[in-house]
């Protein structure tokens, strides 16, 4: 679904850090159960302090609301999120045409558990270029590695 209400801006450290952080908690309850609430609560706090403010954010907003954001590292989406009541309206479909746009080609990791955001990719034409069976804090936790040319 397309939705012509989106607009993306940039990331602005004063105004969306606690509203990102929420979203990201919020979606990644949602879309990773299997991590655990304890391991996602310290995760949060490298968010709000490491990857946010480090990476290239770019933040979607639906009435001037911040409903998700994606942020790159170069050309690879080190996250994607939208509140979980936003999701399927189209917002994260814009955020990578937009992300897609500005680099010409994308790469990601996914967890495989998160079979919602496989086929979400799978859907906009990325395709799998490796596994591997360890997440980025040593745990068990398979992840598939996705690519998108422009």
């Amino acid at each position: 679904m397309e939705n012509n209400n989106v607009v993306i801006r940039p990331f602005d450290a004063a105004t969306d850090l606690k509203k990102l952080s929420d979203i990201w908690f919020e979606a990644s309850m949602k879309a990773h159960p299997f991590i655990g609430q304890a391991r996602l609560i310290e995760q949060r706090r490298l968010i709000e302090i490491e990857y946010l403010p480090k990476a290239e954010t770019s933040v979607a907003c639906l009435d001037r609301e911040a409903v998700g954001f994606i942020s790159l590292l170069g050309n690879f989406i080190g996250g994607i999120f939208i509140a979980p009541d936003r999701q399927s309206l189209g917002v994260g479909r814009r955020l990578i045409a937009d992300a897609l746009a500005r680099k010409g080609e994308l790469s990601l990791e996914v967890y495989t558990e998160n079979e919602q955001a496989v086929r979400f990719y799978e859907r906009l034409g990325f395709q799998e270029v490796s596994r591997r069976k360890i997440d980025d804090f040593g745990f068990a936790f398979p992840n598939a590695t996705l690519s998108l040319k422009g």
